[in-house]
């Protein structure tokens, strides 16, 4: 089911397999994707990597991910674009810079346990009746369930990777650095040109994520750079040269050095031998 509102506002809530997938794809532009898997484990095809979605587990992905579905997936599906969540929620950690979607090194995935299943499922009900309710009251009541959704997701994904504890203010430090990465990661290849955006000291920002994040800001900054670089090289008509200007590099050689150092093998052989994207 669909909203549409005035001012561009948009909000899908439906189970998948009532959905042709190229619907997904088609609205995927700046909009925000949740998956949700309620029966048995399943695959997707997140940036060419395959992710096994178990039961009772949700993935928050952005506009920035390319995904593939299959006919077979059996999910239920969220997405929504910022004109109706997010002009009002800039830098909200449950908003569309929010842990959920820019605050993870890697695709954020969250488990259920039986509790919180039952939550999101009672959520879901009163979504399904509130889309079928045309009414000035319409848009607020769906922006307000989205936001109860998203704060129990936001408790739940914090537990799960030791963020409870975390204070807010550093939070804050580690989602707004991969919001600017994601936007960023063309031109800025250092954390100094991120920790002068955060205004933080470039050792603070390096100290603050050897406490609390498996990867340091530099390997965040070099892997997404890397992704694009495999996503171009498997998906693009681009010259190996023509996707190093455009990635930043000074030059064709750099760039080489820098994707043969952190894949093993140059580019033109990752592009002949379409190497699956990890």
């Amino acid at each position: 089911m669909e909203f549409y509102g005035n001012a561009e506002e948009y909000l899908m809530v439906s189970e998948l397999s009532a959905l042709d997938t190229k619907t997904i794809k088609d609205n995927n532009y700046n909009a925000l994707t949740i998956f949700w898997n309620t029966k048995t484990d399943t695959t997707i095809l997140i940036d060419n990597v395959t992710y096994v979605l178990k039961t009772n587990e949700m993935v928050f992905l952005t506009e920035f991910h390319n995904v593939s579905l299959m006919p077979s997936n059996d999910l239920k599906v969220i997405q929504f674009n910022r004109y109706f969540y997010c002009i009002d929620n800039h830098d909200s950690e449950i908003g569309c810079k929010g842990i959920l979607f820019f605050g993870a090194s890697q695709v954020p995935i969250i488990k259920l346990n039986e509790e919180n299943n039952r939550k999101f499922e009672v959520l879901w009900g009163v979504f399904i009746t509130e889309l079928n309710s045309k009414d000035a009251l319409q848009i607020d009541m769906l922006q307000m369930l989205l936001k109860r959704f998203l704060i129990l997701a936001t408790r739940i994904y914090k537990e799960e990777n030791r963020l409870l504890h975390m204070d807010n203010s550093q939070v804050d430090v580690i989602r707004n650095f991969s919001f600017l990465v994601e936007v960023h990661y063309k031109n800025k290849h250092s954390v100094s040109e991120y920790a002068n955006l955060l205004n933080k000291p470039a050792k603070s920002l390096t100290n603050l994520f050897a406490n609390h994040i498996d990867k340091s800001p530099l390997q965040i900054i070099q892997n997404r750079i890397l992704l694009e670089a495999k996503r171009k090289l498997l998906n693009s008509d681009l010259s190996i040269k023509e996707t190093a200007f455009e990635l930043g590099f000074e030059d064709l050689q750099s760039f080489s050095r820098f994707f043969k150092n952190k894949q093993g093998i140059s580019p033109k052989m990752f592009r002949e031998n379409k190497i699956e994207v990890v």
